[in-house]
């Protein structure tokens, strides 16, 4: 059970090494700027594969519970699916619902854990297989794997690591778990919640620190994006650098939200510190370095 590219590589995986019924995705959805229908990235693959897909708009249905048994499954594998799976499915298979999720259980449950990991200047972050339950990722855990943050890590960047490494971990875990020899252990550790994001979580508030303001563009970075209101429209923030607010360069100019140019490129000042626009996207045009974008805004400051 999955739905976007970050269920790709466990689905190869299990293909490669063992016998799968069926997928359950999500149904298509219209995408782009013709908003033609589109399915989601694992029915392609699973059309390629060969797999049985269902699509049910709700996995609770008895139509798709109906094929579930049918297929008969001995374990459910789930790499962001983007349903809630009830009892009655989890309990389906002998082996239960296994879930590869992006983060360090229970650091980061939820909906958005790769972009929270960004977001809160996380040093690591990695992958968990869990039994799941019917909690928001709250089951016990099976295996763990680290992965450092790098200081220009995007979402974008994160995400496809994390599936390869999420795919790995899974293939590793599963003999020893399906042969009894490992057990689950409960999730230990204060939890905390990544929500699902919307597109106005990505406006910028410039009475946050730029160091905050820069972690979020990379953590939103490609969806749901970050932006500004330029002339009453949005101006997409796609890259940003940090400096800090030097007394005697920046007399009277430390009001959160004044734009200033620095290096030829547009800035603007934060909370704390300075947040330089190094590629800035207006309405309708493409994305751009900020100097070009510059050249056609001479009353940014």
């Amino acid at each position: 059970m999955g739905s976007p590219e970050f269920s790709l590589p466990s689905l190869e995986a299990l293909a490669g090494s063992f016998d799968v019924s069926g997928v359950v995705t999500q149904p298509d959805r219209p995408a782009g700027r013709g908003r033609k229908m589109t399915p989601p990235p694992i029915k392609t693959l699973a059309d390629e594969l060969g797999i049985p897909v269902i699509q049910p708009r709700r996995l609770a249905d008895g139509d798709a519970l109906s094929v579930l048994k049918q297929w008969n499954p001995d374990l459910i594998v789930v790499t962001a699916f983007g349903q809630i799976l009830r009892p009655e499915v989890l309990d389906l298979p002998p082996h239960g619902s296994l879930n590869v999720h992006a983060s360090l259980l229970p650091r980061w449950r939820g909906a958005a854990p790769i972009q929270a990991a960004i977001l809160h200047g996380d040093p690591q972050t990695g992958v968990t297989i869990m039994k799941m339950d019917t909690g928001i990722d709250t089951g016990p855990i099976l295996s763990q794997q680290e992965l450092a943050i790098s200081d220009q890590e995007t979402a974008g960047s994160l995400s496809p690591k994390l599936a390869q490494f999420g795919a790995q971990l899974l293939i590793e875990t599963l003999p020893a778990y399906l042969n009894g020899d490992l057990q689950a252990i409960p999730q230990e550790g204060e939890p905390s919640y990544a929500p699902m994001l919307k597109k106005s979580d990505g406006e910028l508030d410039f009475k946050q620190s730029a160091i905050a303001l820069e972690r979020k563009i990379r953590a939103y970075q490609p969806w749901p994006g970050t932006f500004i209101t330029w002339h009453n429209e949005r101006l997409k923030i796609h890259q940003a650098r940090t400096m800090p607010i030097i007394a005697s360069e920046m007399k009277d100019i430390d009001t959160p939200g004044r734009r200033l140019t620095l290096e030829d490129y547009p800035a603007v000042i934060t909370g704390e510190g300075v947040l330089i626009l190094e590629q800035v996207q207006p309405a309708g045009k493409k994305p751009m370095p900020g100097p070009v974008f510059l050249h056609g805004a001479r009353e940014w400051i």
